[in-house]
């Protein structure tokens, strides 16, 4: 099998190449990337001499390559390639609708121009909008997205929907509670405040910091999509989800006691505009369809993630100076533009 991994040099795609390496080592992975800032080669460190494995710099918007290298017998595309940071989104939404609803379009014509077998389209909870106190997001929930992000998300799906039922694309539509491990850009929650609290800076907490997100160890999301991709049923939506509700004050102050750091650090700031007060994920389709179930508790989980911040921090501080982005350079040179290599 031939794979497409879009996205593949960010936090998600780069665990999934190297898992799917791992997992299934006769499998071709190409992986197209345009390294914006959260596209780091670095991750990749590990299989970039992998000869089933090849990385190709290229936008998925950009039509004339996305067919150049969807013609050369592509069997799936997972579509990980995506704006993801809500506040930069509220900054500069046009960004986000370029990447995640056009570059969805693009990949889809492509796909149904070369008769992929499957496209699997790597979404969010967050198209779904914002939960009360009790119920969960179900795959049948109504999409209510509240930010330019989620909305450009939420776009990008409906396009994948409606490709499906229009013209009998192979699809499935994944989305998922909020992913936390190694490779994460610091910019996200948990490895912001890991790296703030090291340095012994203030800890910055949205409004009252009661906010409730479902956390998935990323490793259960890479298997979680490898399931959809062999035992999906075509045209089908799956939630995945980690059944680790927290609130993010739970989470900073779980941080900072496991970093033996005061909660002297925490700083109350105003609170994001829209900013959804829980999300929670009901996975109960993934797991008796197809019978998949985390193998990380939060608690595990978030041990392993520090220790992973701890034991690599020249690759978070290199992401802060901006350096990390020289080792494209060294490493690929010249070649970074060429789209056939």
């Amino acid at each position: 099998m031939k794979l497409l991994v879009t996205g593949g040099a960010g936090f998600i795609g780069s665990n999934f190449v190297m898992y799917m390496l791992r997992e299934h080592p006769d499998y071709e992975i190409v992986n197209v990337d345009s390294l914006t800032y959260a596209g780091n080669l670095e991750n990749l460190q590990s299989v970039e001499s992998n000869s089933q494995y090849t990385f190709i710099r290229a936008d998925i918007t950009d039509v004339q390559q996305m067919e150049q290298i969807i013609s050369q017998g592509i069997d799936v595309i997972v579509n990980f390639a995506a704006e993801s940071h809500v506040d930069r989104s509220i900054l500069s939404p046009d960004i986000f609708v370029r990447t995640n609803v056009l570059g969805t379009q693009v990949l889809l014509d492509a796909a149904k121009k070369y008769q992929v077998t499957k496209y699997v389209q790597v979404s969010t909870d967050e198209v779904y909008g914002s939960l009360g106190p009790t119920g969960l997001f179900t795959e049948e929930t109504p999409l209510m997205p509240n930010s330019p992000y989620s909305a450009s998300k939420a776009g990008g799906d409906l396009l994948v929907r409606a490709y499906h039922e229009t013209f009998g694309l192979p699809v499935n539509i994944t989305r998922c509670s909020n992913n936390y491990g190694p490779f994460q850009f610091p910019e996200k929650l948990i490895p912001l405040i890991i790296s703030r609290a090291l340095n012994d800076e203030a800890i910055p907490v949205y409004g009252d910091g009661l906010n409730i997100r479902d956390w998935l160890y990323v490793e259960d999301h890479c298997s979680a999509i490898d399931l959809v991709i062999h035992n999906g049923k075509i045209g089908e939506v799956y939630n995945i989800g980690g059944n680790n509700e927290r609130t993010n004050i739970y989470i900073v102050e779980k941080i900072l006691e496991q970093l033996g750091k005061p909660a002297s650090l925490i700083q109350y700031v105003q609170d994001r505009l829209g900013h959804d007060r829980r999300y929670g994920i009901d996975p109960t389709k993934l797991h008796t369809e197809l019978g998949w179930k985390p193998v990380h508790n939060f608690e595990t989980g978030i041990k392993e993630t520090i220790q992973w911040y701890l034991n690599h921090q020249e690759w978070w501080t290199r992401i802060q100076s901006g350096t990390y982005q020289d080792y494209v350079k060294l490493q690929y040179g010249d070649r970074m533009g060429d789209s056939t290599e």
